[in-house]
């Protein structure tokens, strides 16, 4: 099914953005981890990656997943496509 261009502008935004990259590495090596393992592993701050994950769901490049108390994250199939882009381009 073809995307529209709006779709597809909201998944090149979920991907544009130095940190949103760095969280893609992160979860391709990392799966499974909350928005503060996140954070702290990245040495940034939890607002600040929280808003990035928030981008990157809406975009479709992660899943949300409840563990409890704690909400964790990993690639999607659209959002290992995207790092494989990425890996292409670096």
């Amino acid at each position: 099914m073809r995307k529209t261009n709006r779709e597809l502008e909201r998944i090149v935004k979920g991907f544009a953005n130095h940190r949103r990259i760095e969280i893609l590495f992160l979860l391709d090596k990392n799966p499974d981890l909350s928005v503060l393992a996140i954070s702290d592993r990245l040495k940034s701050d939890f607002k600040n990656i929280s808003a990035h994950i928030s981008k990157m769901y809406i975009a479709g490049l992660l899943v949300k997943r409840s563990m409890g108390n704690t909400v964790c994250h990993k690639l999607t199939k659209r959002g290992k496509s995207i790092l494989q882009f990425v890996r292409i381009i670096e």
